[in-house]
């Protein structure tokens, strides 16, 4: 998980009707790295968030784990200093670094404060990291072993035993088809020398973005840019993923677990970032099961019918077209019965779309508790690395509101009735005695 700071960042806390996004500042480096940056003054705190196109869905197809491994490694030793130095080196300074991958990116993080007593040398420390990890045969043995009891653990968790089936139901032999994580087989197969090349290969100025946020001048943050990616190789950008195939037809997949609850996926490719249908299917989805409590789904599965404590759907965009997912959990006697009503709502949808009434009470959430998602340092520095990565417009932030607020029933159902498809879809169903 990454480091996520909670510090509030009041210049935010407005009204939605006044509500500005962050100025953004960009430029690119000589070596093709290109840098986000938002100056704000009001806590003495810098926010650096260094993305490269290196998350999973760039390990090679017996190395699944890579990426994640590669990330996991990359304080665990530099040149002379050991995990242990690393650690009380930024501990001392009172700074926080940390890193991760999802499928598409990997991101590597630092939060100092801005005293330059403080901040100079935890910027030396971090571009160190990015440049030079040493990843230690020692430690990595360390990291496998952890990796192997994580996905023996994993076995133990119905939820991810379905997601996990889900995905590689869904993707296939797709990149997005396999777990970050890995398996069994491809952990025990990773050495240092293949960790040294997939940095070699991705942790490179064309396939870096950089994100800095907080208390600096313009002018610092061109220094800092230059001092903590600008020195890394100029390398390649990483080559386009293969598009995702669409499903020809309905696919089930049942796993017999041996549990009280049923766990129940189902889903089909749904949208890319930059998606032309972005909006309307994000306000239909809060609509349909984004909503918690009030969304039809849950009203109808959970409220009316008593199937289901927990009942949500969600799309995850991606380079590629990321999931529309459905999930709940219920009784194992009454997993037909709730897998039925689910479609059944699910369809209902899909051909009328939403109310006039439900519209308006999904956009006053929506619009309502936006600026929350603004509010402090680090919040908008994941904002920003999504915005810089996919390559959004640079006024993304400031359109969101009324961009959500011009939405119309007539969009939802359009992208619905486009897009999503209640009769094509995979579903993977994990529970006692099926």
């Amino acid at each position: 998980m990454f480091a996520k700071s909670l510090l509030f960042f009041s210049l935010f806390l407005v009204s939605v009707n006044i509500f500005a996004g962050p100025k953004i500042q960009h430029w690119t480096l000589a070596n093709g790295a290109r840098v986000y940056f938002v100056e704000t003054h009001e806590l003495p705190m810098l926010q650096i968030r260094a993305v490269f196109d290196a998350g999973s869905s760039r390990d090679p197809a017996a190395a699944a784990g890579l990426a994640q491994l590669t990330s996991a490694m990359l304080d665990e030793g530099t040149d002379k200093l050991t995990t242990d130095d690393i650690a009380s080196r930024f501990e001392g300074l009172g700074a926080e670094f940390g890193a991760g991958v999802d499928r598409d990116m990997a991101s590597v993080n630092l939060r100092s404060l801005s005293d330059a007593d403080l901040l100079n040398p935890a910027l030396d420390l971090y571009a160190r990291l990015l440049a030079a990890p040493s990843f230690p045969e020692a430690n990595l043995a360390r990291q496998r072993e952890q990796a192997l009891v994580a996905l023996q653990k994993d076995k133990q968790s119905p939820g991810t035993i379905a997601e996990k089936a889900f995905f590689q139901e869904l993707y296939g032999d797709h990149p997005y088809g396999h777990e970050s994580q890995g398996d069994e087989a491809s952990i025990k197969t990773i050495k240092r020398e293949h960790l040294l090349e997939f940095h070699r290969r991705y942790y490179v100025g064309a396939n870096a973005w950089l994100v800095m946020v907080g208390d600096a001048s313009q002018h610092q943050a061109r220094m800092i840019a230059e001092r903590v990616v600008g020195q890394l190789p100029r390398g390649q950008a990483a080559e386009a993923l293969s598009p995702v195939r669409t499903l020809a037809a309905a696919r089930q997949k049942q796993i017999a677990f041996p549990a009280t609850q049923t766990h129940i996926m189902l889903g089909q490719p749904g949208m890319r970032r930059g998606d032309p249908d972005y909006f309307p299917l994000y306000v239909g989805n809060y609509i349909l099961g984004g909503g918690g409590l009030v969304s039809r789904l849950s009203v109808e599965v959970r409220e009316k019918k008593g199937l289901s404590y927990s009942v949500y759907s969600y799309f995850m965009p991606l380079r590629q077209e990321g999931p529309m997912l459905i999930g709940l959990q219920t009784k194992n006697s009454q997993g037909d019965q709730a897998l039925k009503l689910v479609h059944q709502v699910l369809a209902d949808f899909v051909a009328t779309g939403p109310t006039d009434a439900e519209l308006e009470a999904a956009k006053k959430h929506i619009t309502g508790g936006f600026p929350l998602r603004l509010d402090s340092n680090g919040k908008i520095a994941e904002n920003l690395a999504v915005i810089a990565y996919y390559g959004l417009p640079l006024t993304y932030l400031d359109d969101f509101i009324p961009t959500v607020e011009a939405v119309t029933a007539e969009q939802i159902r359009s992208a619905f009735r486009r897009r999503v498809h209640p009769n094509r879809m995979v579903t993977v169903i994990v529970g006692g005695g099926r």
